[in-house]
């Protein structure tokens, strides 16, 4: 088990804390990951969150850029400037900071999302409409390009 896979919604304790899955948790350990990093996504109301791999896929980019470039400066801001880590306790739990309830809209339930090699943090309703609208969206360009429609086998 090396992937996020799956989502689960868990409760937010009066505290801010939040379970994460035992499915996450294991991905977790099996990837040696010692610290959660967070970024918010761009084009929705999510938290991205995983290891020192999710900061490394932005470094590459960087790495390919004139540091001197606006493209540069803007992933500089994106993935170091606008990210935080995320306290994981013994206990598996992280922490709803106020950096993750302002950009999501997270009060007491927490949706976490797999999305292979991170995670998403989704206020639950808000997933359950994105997932509707994204599998609207799957339908009709599987229909766009003349395959059919019966389910896979």
């Amino acid at each position: 088990m090396d992937r996020f896979l799956s989502n689960w919604v868990n409760n937010v304790d009066a505290k801010g804390r939040v379970s994460v899955p035992a499915p996450f948790r294991q991905v977790i350990a099996a990837r040696g990951i010692r610290e959660l990093f967070a970024m918010r996504s761009l084009g929705q109301p999510v938290m991205d969150v995983g290891g020192p791999d999710l900061l490394e896929r932005f470094e590459r980019q960087m790495d390919a850029t004139s540091p001197f470039s606006e493209a540069f400066q803007d992933l500089s801001v994106f993935a170091f400037g606008d990210g935080a880590y995320l306290k994981f306790d013994g206990e598996g739990r992280i922490t709803m900071t106020d950096f993750v309830r302002s950009h999501t809209g997270i009060t007491d339930q927490v949706a976490f999302v797999g999305a292979r090699d991170f995670f998403q943090l989704w206020e639950p309703s808000r997933f359950e409409a994105y997932r509707t609208e994204a599998r609207a969206r799957l339908l009709a360009a599987r229909g766009s390009v003349g395959t059919s429609t019966g389910s896979p086998e």
